[in-house]
């Protein structure tokens, strides 16, 4: 007993210590099992993620290509961008347009004559008929509300003024001036201001073009005016649809020009969207290249570390992987014309498993036989359309990875139960070491006491003989 250090309570014996390492040795076999299990279940459901998510990506890039109709999508270029610009749905046909801007579109703005003594001058009462175009709304002003501020108000407050015209004070060096807005652009939707009843002082705000002369006209009510290919179109806004079949023209500014006839001519150019096609394309084959990446680092296997990928060997994966590969390289059936595959337009599987570009290739696809290339892609049996098809399935919730996730997720839930159930047993065991030991120890300090006790008294007969 010499060599225990002492955490007993008399013997010396280091019952903390024994304790731990029994309780470490019992416990170790079914540590050593559930820690095993809970590092294979958490690598496997983060390799399953990562598959996954590189599965969506890839089926993301697909979106873009999996119909002909994606690649009907037109390219617009306006010559002058300052001027106007363009868009084009996919029943745009290609060719080229003159375009001439009359003007733009201009909403009515009439500054009445000045009231000499400010916003706060009584002008009247009455009934103000307040028109722009086919919309009206009258205004009651009575005798607590007949200065111009009030009737300025009362005109922007009526209850019928839904976005018909509004209403401003504008202070000059002659005094004030009501200053009319109409809220709609074009030539039909001119102010016309009438008075009815009251003092008659509120004629001096009537205004009817040719007839009454109270405002000044700030800005003419205007349609804009575009020529196309020659003809004339108006609208109430710098807005043209259809002008051209499938176009929509936006005018931004006038352009007086320097032509004769004071109007520049400009070219509007609607062409297939040639370089949205090869963008789009292009990031298919870099999401197809992420994917086979992630897919050959989960079944990866390097011999002189002997490290393994989380998914070497399975079956689901290389089922994947397969699949994939019959859908990207097989020939599309069908299809008329020189593009019947991918590496007919130039793109082609490197040995790592990735696809490979050839951009002059592709350019040169694109330009002999655009719709064909569409049709390599976007066709019934297109590449994309299968391909797509193919993740859609995969990654649907009752998938086999959706489900594999989902058992390996109850799993780890079940671990964690179990790793709680295994520390609260090994509690158990280390109370019930505690009190053996803690026993011993009461007992042998007993037995070393006894023992001291003998010896002392075994002594004190020796000396009782020496004498």
């Amino acid at each position: 007993m010499a060599g225990l250090t002492s955490q007993g309570i008399g013997s010396g014996l280091d019952v903390a210590g024994l304790v731990a390492k029994l309780v470490a040795a019992e416990k170790a076999p079914r540590q050593s099992q559930i820690t095993r299990a809970q590092t294979s279940t958490v690598t496997t459901i983060s390799a399953l993620a990562n598959l996954k998510g590189a599965m969506g990506a890839f089926n993301d890039s697909l979106a873009s290509l999996k119909t002909v109709d994606v690649f009907s999508a037109r390219a617009v270029t306006a010559s002058a961008p300052e001027f106007f610009t363009a868009s084009a749905t996919n029943a745009a046909v290609a060719g080229s347009y003159d375009i001439q801007i009359g003007n733009l579109a201009s909403a009515h703005q009439l500054a009445s004559d000045p009231f000499a003594s400010g916003a706060s001058q009584v002008v009247g009462t009455g009934t103000l008929s307040v028109s722009v175009g086919t919309k009206t709304f009258s205004v009651a002003v009575d005798d607590n509300h007949q200065t111009l501020a009030q009737i300025r108000d009362a005109i922007n407050q009526a209850t019928d003024n839904k976005d018909i015209v509004r209403a401003t004070i504008v202070n000059a060096s002659d005094g004030a001036h009501l200053v009319l807005s109409a809220q709609a652009a074009g030539s039909a939707n001119r102010i016309v201001v009438a008075q009815s009843g009251g003092n008659g002082g509120l004629s001096s705000l009537e205004y009817n073009a040719g007839l009454t002369t109270n405002y000044t006209q700030n800005h003419d009510a205007l349609d804009a005016v575009v020529y196309v290919a020659g003809f004339e179109h108006h609208s109430t806004t710098n807005t043209f649809e259809n002008a051209v079949d499938g176009v929509t023209i936006t005018l931004l500014k006038d352009d007086a020009g320097t032509e004769d006839d004071g109007v520049a001519t400009h070219t509007l150019t609607v062409a297939k969207d040639t370089s949205g096609a090869i963008a789009r394309i292009k990031k298919f084959a870099d999401a197809y290249s992420d994917l086979a990446q992630q897919i050959a680092s989960l079944r990866s296997y390097d011999p002189e570390t002997k490290k393994a990928g989380p998914l070497l060997g399975d079956a689901m994966l290389r089922g994947i992987e397969s699949e994939l590969r019959n859908k990207l390289t097989s020939a599309v059936s069908g299809l008329a014309g020189d593009y019947q595959s991918l590496a007919s337009v130039g793109i082609t599987t490197q040995k790592d498993g990735s696809l490979k570009v050839d951009s002059a290739k592709l350019d040169k696809a694109l330009a002999a036989d655009f719709d064909g290339v569409a049709q390599l892609f976007g066709s019934t049996n297109g590449v994309a359309t299968r391909l797509a098809g193919s993740l859609d399935a995969a990654l649907a919730t009752d998938a086999q990875i959706n489900t594999r996730t989902k058992t390996l997720n109850a799993k780890s839930v079940s671990l964690q139960k179990e790793q709680a159930a295994l520390e609260t047993r090994m509690a158990e065991v280390a109370k019930r070491y505690n009190a053996q030991f803690n026993a011993l120890d009461s007992l042998l300090s007993n037995l070393s006491s006894q023992s001291s006790f003998l010896t002392q008294q075994l002594t004190n007969i020796s000396k009782i003989g020496d004498k």
